[in-house]
C-alpha cells in the first residue's frame, strides 16, 4: 500500500507568517503551485496560503443579511464572520490571508485516505508532518494522479 512518504514531495517551498501578501502571490505563481505550507522559526506548520486564499482579497467586501421580525434586525450571520472575511479581503501579511491549523498527514498516511480528504475537504495540498509537527513534505493532486498512471516503459536495447 502506498503511503505519503512514497508520493510526497521533499523539497518544499515555504512562506512565513510575515512574508508580504504580493510577495507570496508571486512565489505561488512563479513555481505553478496551488499553496504553500507556511512555517515558524522551529519549521512547525503554522497555517497553508492557497490560491484560494488570495483570489478572496478581490472579492466583494460581503455586506450583512438581516430580516425583520416585529422590528428587529436579526442577522442571518455573525458578526464574526463578516470580520472574518474582511481581514482575508485587506490581508498585507500571509499570516492575515492564510488558512491556519491546516489539515496535514503524517508519513505513513495511505494514499487513499489522503485523497480522500482531499475530495471532501476540497482542498489540493496537504502538508506532511511528522510526530513533532515539523513539515517534511508535502502532498498534491498532481502527486495522487501520478499513483494511477502506468509506469513508463524501459526502452530496449537494440544491437544492429
Amino acid at each position: 500500500m502506498l503511503t505519503a512518504k512514497d508520493i510526497m514531495s521533499t523539497t518544499v517551498i515555504t512562506l512565513t507568517p510575515g512574508m508580504e501578501i504580493v510577495a507570496a502571490a508571486g512565489i505561488l505563481m512563479d513555481n505553478h503551485i496551488n499553496g504553500a505550507p507556511v512555517i515558524n522559526e522551529s519549521n512547525a506548520i503554522v497555517g497553508i496560503l492557497s490560491q484560494d486564499d488570495l483570489v478572496t482579497q478581490q472579492k466583494k467586501i460581503p455586506l450583512p443579511s438581516y430580516f425583520v421580525v416585529l422590528d428587529a434586525l436579526i442577522p442571518l450571520h455573525s458578526s464574526r464572520q463578516v470580520e472574518k472575511e474582511l481581514e482575508k479581503i485587506a490581508a498585507a501579511t500571509v499570516e492575515q490571508a492564510m488558512t491556519p491549523d491546516p489539515v496535514c498527514v503524517h508519513p505513513d498516511t495511505p494514499v487513499e485516505d489522503i485523497a480522500t480528504i482531499m475530495v471532501n475537504k476540497k482542498i489540493h495540498t496537504i502538508p506532511v508532518v511528522d510526530k513533532d509537527n515539523r513539515l517534511v513534505g508535502i502532498v498534491g493532486k498532481e502527486d495522487i494522479l501520478r499513483t494511477i498512471l502506468p509506469a513508463p516503459e524501459t526502452k530496449k536495447q537494440t544491437t544492429s
